[in-house]
């Protein structure tokens, strides 16, 4: 600051804070005089301080335990007046005594799951939905199990109510069906009951499972879950109500197929799931390349960005990703794991590529569906 007024002298004020890049304000603040508050005196109706001493002798042995309206009551009725009831905090304040005397909610602090998936089968969320049953508060019960690298739904289960038995079978076939190692998975739920029961626990323990849950009322550590069940209520095909629960399996027998194998999901570069989840993404995307490159090259005048670009996919999804360490998931401009080799031919319409089974594994009584 004392090279900017320096330099006023010469420049002018204006342009040695412009060239200095300091705010005027502040150096004109600068220039003020420094102004010493006087104490504020001393209330002529405030307490002496042996008057001061005498009433916190009182609130600390004959009325320690109770509040100081409760010992200015009793003091009247005794017929002696020390002072009001709010010059009692005054005092209590400046002995530094005043806190909140009941007892406090200490509420644990959850810290955010971080979870990260960089191929099919390594990170799998996993939540329940309510379906509205044929009449008022009938209600039947979708758990639904979602990969979260590929959104493939890797199982699924409709029963009429919610169960920790019903979850634990569901998760055991699923894992079963995909062949889950030890140590090779993490599933991630909310808080519900189920989530959180013993069975769950201890199955997942014995499958070498690792589960996470989301902080309670926080529903964005669960986006793909909720997510995926967006897609499902807001199908043009949703019923209001479902007639019966062999209703809403007939509908989810429907649905999923399709959720899998040809919903081009905006996440993916508009690829299928199952495209994603099999390791196919790379070569479908090579192929929409070259069907882009002819077309480019048979118009080039109706494309003025240039050659046009698939989709790019992500290399890696995160629930939460760190503070320090930002992700671009689902977003344009991530690169897909495999490089995009240009010399990679047109999938030919036979190739019969290796997909998931279209064909559900259904067990009922409750119904559980696997698509593997």
């Amino acid at each position: 600051m004392t090279a900017v007024e320096e330099a006023a002298v010469t420049l002018g004020t204006a342009a040695a804070c412009r060239a200095s890049g300091v705010p005027r304000a502040s150096l004109y603040r600068g220039r003020r005089p420094v102004v010493v508050r006087r104490p504020r005196p001393a209330s002529p109706r405030a307490l002496d301080p042996v008057e001061r001493q005498a009433v916190l002798d009182l609130l600390h042995t004959r009325f320690v335990d109770q509040a100081p309206a409760q010992m200015h009551a009793a003091l009247l009725d005794e017929g002696t007046y020390l002072c009001s009831p709010r010059t009692m905090y005054r005092v209590l304040d400046t002995a530094q005594e005043i806190k909140e005397r009941r007892d406090q909610v200490r509420r644990p602090q959850y810290a955010a799951p971080e979870l990260l998936a960089t191929r099919p089968n390594e990170v799998w969320s996993w939540d329940i939905t309510k379906l509205l049953g044929p009449t008022k508060w009938t209600y039947f019960y979708l758990y639904v199990i979602l990969d979260i690298f590929s959104r493939y739904v890797v199982g699924w289960m409709l029963a009429p109510r919610e169960s920790a038995a019903l979850a634990e079978r569901l998760i055991a076939e699923t894992c079963t069906k995909h062949d889950i190692q030890p140590g090779q998975l993490t599933i991630h739920a909310d808080r519900g009951g189920p989530m959180r029961s013993k069975p769950v626990a201890l199955l997942l323990a014995d499958l070498g499972v690792t589960k996470t849950h989301s902080r309670p009322h926080v529903s964005n550590d669960n986006p793909f879950s909720e997510a995926q069940f967006r897609t499902l209520k807001y199908c043009p095909l949703f019923p209001e109500r479902f007639g019966s629960i062999e209703d809403s399996r007939a509908f989810g027998q429907a649905f999923f197929p399709w959720y899998n194998h040809e919903h081009h999901h905006s996440g993916l570069g508009f690829l299928t799931p199952a495209v994603v989840h099999v390791g196919q993404a790379a070569a479908v995307r090579a192929h929409r390349d070259v069907v882009l490159t002819a077309a480019y090259a048979a118009h080039p005048e109706r494309f003025v960005n240039g050659p046009p670009r698939p989709a790019d996919l992500p290399t890696a999804v995160w629930i939460n990703p760190p503070v320090n360490k930002p992700a671009r998931q689902d977003a344009p401009g991530t690169t897909i794991g495999l490089p995009d080799d240009p010399w990679v031919a047109p999938i030919p319409d036979d190739l019969g590529l290796v997909m998931i089974d279209r064909t559900a594994t259904l067990i009922t009584k409750p119904l559980v569906s696997q698509c593997h």
